[in-house]
């Protein structure tokens, strides 16, 4: 054992693709999407215009532009030569990670099929507001979903589709009204990340890597249930309007120095009684 610090990541010799398709720069796309938008019918691929459905659907099966499992408002041609190529870029990303609080007590007071279906709901709620909100759902972990927004499918507004979504997910999943039928906290943090394939093909995924990745996670552990945990990052990028809301100081594991945040909470406020 040495301590030498981990070299850098080598992003591989088609740095300059991964960076141009998550940037949503690569010009490919404004072609293909100049002839596939005259091919019938809606709804299509936000990035090629592929359609999903009407005649068009069959020929698109054909040219693998079917829905893509991460994100179905988009299709799978547009993200798969990520996947076939070794490698990744660094760039600004937004992340979004929801993670359910006491899971463990609440596996102890039902069944081991009731637990997995709430999960269930849990996944197909969170999915589904990440989706409404251009995410792409990276993976579900135990009780944890991750959402990433790159620019490729948001443009600059990577950061506020980012907190939009973690207000969206606290409505969806009963916070709002203080009756949630899970709990969850989360966390969303913004900044430069390495994103790419990893595995072997044919088993590979894209995913992302660094510290921002890592501060996220750790801000969704660190929420109560019914918080969203917004870092300055994140809350500067998307100009939201912090005037209102809870300032703190987290302690996070593994971090050096004190992590300043935004609490965002959806709950509307309790009724006076009369």
């Amino acid at each position: 054992m040495t301590n030498e610090p981990t070299p850098p990541l080598d992003p591989g010799p088609d740095e300059e693709m991964w960076r141009a398709i998550l940037l949503g720069t690569d010009p490919r796309y404004a072609r293909t999407r100049a002839w596939l938008k005259h091919v019938p019918s809606e709804p299509r691929c936000k990035m090629c215009a592929a359609p999903f459905g009407g005649v068009g659907r069959p020929l698109m099966h054909l040219l693998h532009r079917d829905r893509w499992s991460k994100n179905p408002r988009y299709c799978g041609s547009c993200f798969e030569v990520l996947q076939a190529h070794h490698g990744g870029a660094e760039i600004e990303a937004s992340f979004l990670f929801a993670d359910v609080r006491g899971s463990t007590s609440l596996a102890e007071r039902v069944t081991p099929t009731e637990f997995r279906r709430l999960l269930d709901r849990f996944y197909d709620t969170a999915s589904r507001v990440l989706v409404d909100h251009d995410a792409i759902v990276d993976k579900f972990v135990g009780d944890e979903v991750i959402g990433l927004f790159i620019p490729a499918l948001t443009q600059e507004a990577h950061a506020a589709r980012a907190v939009e979504a973690s207000k969206a997910l606290l409505r969806a999943t009963g916070h709002g009204d203080r009756r949630p039928w899970i709990p969850i906290g989360i966390g969303v943090h913004t900044g430069n990340a390495f994103i790419g394939s990893v595995g072997e093909p044919p088993v590979t995924d894209l995913t992302a890597l660094g510290d921002v990745v890592n501060t996220t996670a750790r801000l969704a552990s660190a929420a109560a249930a019914g918080e969203a945990l917004i870092t300055e990052a994140a809350a500067t990028a998307s100009r939201f309007d912090t005037t209102t809301l809870e300032r703190r100081e987290l302690e996070l594991k593994g971090k050096r120095d004190l992590t300043p945040v935004f609490v965002v909470t959806v709950a509307e406020p309790a009724l006076a009684r009369l």
